[in-house]
C-alpha cells in the first residue's frame, strides 16, 4: 500500500482512539450535543478502522510466514509457500477495499447514491443490458454491505429495462458509485440475432447524492402536479392492479418522477420525492458551478451524463474504461459485481488531470 495511505490510516487510527476515550468521559456522557457529535464522527470512520485491523493482522501473518520459510524444508516449506501466496492476495483484495474508503471527500462523500439506469441506442439489447447493469450494481452493493431500494423501473417483455431508478443507502456510496455516471456502451451479440452478427449497443447511468436535509432542497406543494396510474411488476415480480404508482412533475423546472415500487400511494410518493430531491440538489449544484468557476472538462465525482466511460465487449471478455485506459479479460467477473479493478485507476487518472487543470 502507498505510504501516503499508511500515514492516513495511522491518522484516522489515532482520531478513533481518542473519539472512543471521549465516548468514556462522564462530562461528554452527559452532553447529549457533545456524544451525538462524537459518536456520528466515530461512526464515520468505523468502516475503513476495521479494514485496517484486518490489514495490520494480515501484514503480522506475512512476517510470521516469511520467517517460517527461512526455517523450513521440504513438505513444510511448501505449505508455507502456499499459505504466504493467499494470504498476499488477501492483502490485495483488502488494500482496494480500503483505498475505495479514502477516496477525496467533498460535502456529499457521505450521502446516499441515487443511481438512475436507462437504456440508450440498440432497443432491446439496450434494455437487456441496462438489467446487467443494475445487477452488476446491486451486486456491488451487496459486497458493501449496502442497502438498494427500488424507486420506479418501467420493464421490457424479455426481462429488461427501459428504465430503473433505485436508492444506494449506505456509507461511502455516493463517493464510490459517482464514478459511473456516463453512457455505458455494450458488443455482443443479442439473443435474438440469428445471424451472429455483433451489436453495439449504450446504457446511460447517472449517479446523484441524496439530498439529506429537509431544509437543503424546498419543495412547495404547489410547484407539483401529482398523479397516480396503473403499473406493472418487473419480470416476475408482483403486478400491481391498483392506482398506487405515483408520478411528480415539479412545474419550475419540468422535472418528472415516478415510483410503483411500493402498493401504498404514500410509501411511493415518499420515495418519489426522495428522487425529485435529489434531481433539484443536482440542478442546484450545477447552477452554482457555472456561476463560481468556468467548466472543466474533467470534475472528479461529476461524470458527464453523456460522456462514454466504457465498453464491454462479450466476444473478446472484455471490459475497456476509456477515461483511465484500463482494458480488462475479465468481464464476467466486472458484471458479478467486481468493480474495485476499474473504479480504483479511474479516480487516480481524474486526480492527476484535476490537479494539471488546477495549475492551469
Amino acid at each position: 500500500m502507498h505510504g501516503k495511505n499508511i500515514k492516513k490510516l495511522q491518522e484516522i487510527e489515532e482520531k478513533y482512539n481518542k473519539l472512543s476515550k471521549f465516548l468514556t468521559e462522564p462530562a461528554i456522557i452527559q452532553n447529549p450535543k457533545l456524544l451525538q457529535k462524537y459518536s456520528r464522527e466515530q461512526k464515520q470512520i468505523e468502516g475503513v478502522m476495521e479494514l485496517w485491523k484486518k490489514y495490520k493482522k494480515l501484514q503480522e501473518e506475512l512476517e510470521n510466514i516469511k520467517v517460517m520459510l527461512q526455517e523450513e524444508q521440504g513438505e513444510l516449506r511448501e505449505l508455507a509457500e502456499e499459505e504466504k501466496e493467499t494470504i498476499q492476495e488477501k492483502i490485495k483484495q483488502l488494500e482496494q477495499k480500503i483505498n475505495l474508503t479514502l477516496l477525496p471527500e467533498d460535502k456529499f462523500s457521505h450521502r446516499n447514491a441515487v443511481v438512475e439506469i436507462r437504456a440508450g441506442a440498440g432497443g432491446e439489447e439496450a434494455a437487456l443490458f441496462a438489467a446487467d447493469l443494475y445487477t452488476m450494481y446491486t451486486r456491488f452493493a451487496e459486497e458493501k454491505g449496502w442497502k438498494i431500494e427500488n424507486i420506479h423501473f418501467h420493464p421490457t417483455d424479455m426481462g429488461g429495462f427501459k428504465e430503473i431508478i433505485f436508492v444506494v443507502e449506505g456509507r461511502e456510496s455516493f463517493s464510490i458509485l459517482r464514478y459511473e455516471s456516463g453512457v455505458h456502451r455494450v458488443q455482443r451479440v443479442p439473443a435474438t440475432e440469428s445471424s451472429g452478427r455483433i451489436h453495439t449497443s449504450t446504457v446511460t447511468v447517472a449517479v446523484l447524492p441524496e439530498a439529506e436535509e429537509i431544509d437543503e432542497i424546498e419543495i412547495k406543494p404547489e410547484e407539483m402536479r401529482i398523479d397516480t396510474f396503473h403499473s406493472r411488476g418487473a419480470g416476475g415480480q408482483h403486478v400491481n392492479v391498483t392506482d398506487s404508482a405515483i408520478r411528480i412533475t415539479h412545474t419550475p423546472t419540468g422535472i418528472v418522477v415516478q415510483c410503483q415500487d411500493e402498493r401504498s400511494q404514500h410509501q411511493n410518493k415518499a420515495k418519489a420525492l426522495r428522487v425529485l430531491r435529489a434531481e433539484l440538489l443536482q440542478l442546484k449544484e450545477e447552477e452554482q458551478r457555472q456561476k463560481i468557476s468556468r467548466e472543466r472538462k474533467t470534475q472528479i465525482g461529476r461524470g458527464e451524463r453523456s460522456e462514454r466511460i466504457r465498453t464491454y465487449n462479450f466476444p473478446q471478455a472484455r471490459v475497456t474504461d476509456h477515461r483511465a485506459g484500463v482494458t480488462l479479460y475479465n468481464l464476467e467477473e466486472v458484471l458479478e459485481g467486481k468493480l474495485e479493478q476499474l473504479i480504483l485507476p479511474v479516480i487516480k487518472q481524474l486526480e492527476e488531470r484535476e490537479i494539471v487543470s488546477d495549475k492551469t
